[in-house]
């Protein structure tokens, strides 16, 4: 066993002798372990000498393709870890949902446009892994929080014009996500890199790039808004202190403007993220309401 799973199946173990004391909306946690089997650390891009990694969490004894969330971790390109996203997952697994988790090369292995080309071929992978991991291809949630907000969009959002899917050109093309669920993502890069809401980690990912304004602008969601793209649901507060609320407003504005169906979950008071558990109750009704609405119940 990857010792990285290891705290998702001790606590599943751990809940087994005490199944009888729990209520039946937290009982899910302790069949998780037999419902699921992971299949961590699968090498989906070797690029700058660096083994981009995805965990695949699997439903077990379907015989037919699943729908699958994308998640994307955050730490505004430059920190970060797959494995710290466990927390995110479980409502995913609750929901019955295959969960992909990806990694990606973080600033310090490549700068920008790396990250976005990373998961834009995470996506290429699955899609040609789908018999393999009984992926329903045209059911994909893509999903991420702050930076991996703004992998989620550029990953749903971004078209093949665009020139940033050809680190893992192949013969199998990115699926198209149906819908994205973008939790306080980065809406206008430069804006966290040059404007007035400047993060050293965020100018980390450009590092002395001699086009940063150019390189800014096509890894930036907000550059390729239209009419045609998946439903999109965003979560922010409003009182973010790391990424603006604004960014969510702007989104929300030009997709309304290109007729793009869309809702933006606003948390009054919230900051960045550590929303408390009544919102996080809201926000995952507000998810499935959406993903419903569009089609995408899950089980």
């Amino acid at each position: 066993m990857n010792r990285n799973f290891a705290p998702f199946l001790i606590l599943a173990g751990a809940l087994q002798p005490a199944l009888a004391q729990l209520s039946p909306s937290a009982s899910w946690a302790t069949h998780a372990a037999n419902e699921y089997q992971v299949i961590p650390n699968v090498t989906y891009l070797t690029a700058s000498n660096y083994e981009a990694k995805l965990d695949v969490y699997q439903r077990r004894g379907m015989n037919t393709p699943q729908p699958t969330v994308v998640y994307m971790h955050g730490g505004f390109w430059a920190a970060g870890a797959k494995e710290a996203s466990l927390m995110s997952l479980l409502p995913w697994i609750e929901m019955g949902w295959n969960v992909v988790n990806v990694e990606y090369r973080l600033a310090r292995v490549a700068l920008a446009p790396a990250a976005v080309e990373d998961c834009l071929c995470a996506l290429r992978f699955l899609a040609a892994q789908a018999k393999t991991y009984n992926i329903d291809t045209s059911r994909i949630v893509v999903t991420g929080e702050s930076a991996g907000g703004h992998l989620a969009l550029t990953t749903g959002i971004l078209p093949e014009s665009a020139g940033l899917d050809r680190e893992c050109a192949g013969a199998t093309p990115v699926p198209k996500a149906a819908a994205i669920v973008n939790w306080y993502g980065i809406t206008d890069v430069a804006d966290v890199v040059d404007g007035p809401h400047r993060a050293n980690a965020a100018m980390q990912w450009m590092g002395g790039l001699p086009n940063r304004e150019e390189v800014a602008r096509r890894v930036s969601p907000l550059t390729y808004i239209r009419e045609g793209l998946p439903p999109i649901l965003t979560v922010h507060g409003d009182a973010d202190n790391v990424v603006p609320y604004q960014h969510a407003v702007r989104l929300h504005e030009a997709l309304t403007k290109a007729g793009v169906p869309n809702q933006l979950v606003t948390i009054p008071g919230g900051r960045h993220g550590n929303f408390t558990p009544e919102e996080r109750t809201r926000i995952y009704i507000a998810i499935r309401e959406f993903l419903a609405k569009n089609g995408l119940a899950g089980k």
